[in-house]
């Protein structure tokens, strides 16, 4: 029996070298060159994260309808602690449209960064921080989302500027 289990073992060992994990790629996102087409498209005046420190990966860019029929830029990073972060925009958001973007997580604060008034959001069960910068009638609310920590997504948000021109 013993002799049978170091068989299969070997056998084991031997498959596993003959076909090695392969590591994921991120993939080569360009979410300026993105957010530049958007605002092209649609005259909306959108932020991009600028001069965020190394380890920050852009992983997705996106122009996309949301679930309550709002057109929404998006941005996902990773960021250099392996967690994620995203960039949600959209001109009128509704009520119903933050609640979503945030996960349904209940409301916990206010936060200052880089100038700009954030309501912090946090769910605890399912790890997601929040903070929406909520535009007016006619204006683009900003959310900054993910799993990330506070720290990283307080950088998050202050790293975010107007798109620079093609």
């Amino acid at each position: 029996m013993v002799r049978s289990l170091l068989v299969i073992g070997a056998i084991m060992a031997v498959i596993a070298l003959m076909f090695p994990q392969v590591q994921p790629e991120t993939p080569d996102v360009d979410a300026v060159a993105t957010a530049q087409q958007i605002e092209g498209s649609t005259g909306w005046s959108l932020v991009v994260p600028r001069d965020l420190p190394e380890g920050w990966v852009a992983t997705r860019a996106q122009y996309r309808r949301s679930t309550d029929g709002l057109m929404t830029w998006h941005a996902g990073f990773q960021t250099p602690s392996g967690d994620y972060a995203a960039l949600q925009q959209t001109l009128d958001a509704t009520d119903a449209w933050v609640t979503t973007q945030v996960n349904r997580s209940p409301e916990v604060g206010e936060l200052e960064v880089a100038g700009r008034s954030w309501t912090q959001y946090d769910r605890t069960g399912k790890v997601q921080r929040s903070l929406v910068d909520r535009g007016g009638p006619g204006e683009m609310t900003t959310v900054v989302t993910g799993t990330a920590s506070w720290e990283e997504m307080e950088r998050f948000a202050a790293s975010l500027g107007p798109v620079p021109a093609p």
